[in-house]
């Protein structure tokens, strides 16, 4: 995992908490920040996987099978 991934896990989980923190309570603003900031979780979490599959793809040699 890459930091990204990493980040993005948590901000994800962040989010999730304070949306459904919002619910709780009532909030419309928690909840409408809590759903945000639970997306742009998931957006840098796919970033962080992006990289990831990149980061393989050019760093492992390429059989040429012929």
């Amino acid at each position: 995992m890459n930091s990204n991934q990493v980040k993005g896990a948590v901000k994800e989980i962040a989010g999730k908490v304070q949306r459904k923190t919002g619910e709780t309570i009532g909030s419309t603003e928690q909840k409408i920040k809590g759903g945000a900031r639970e997306v742009a979780g998931k957006v840098q979490k796919t970033v962080g996987d992006v990289q990831e599959a990149v980061e393989s793809k050019t760093s492992t040699p390429q059989r040429r099978t012929t």
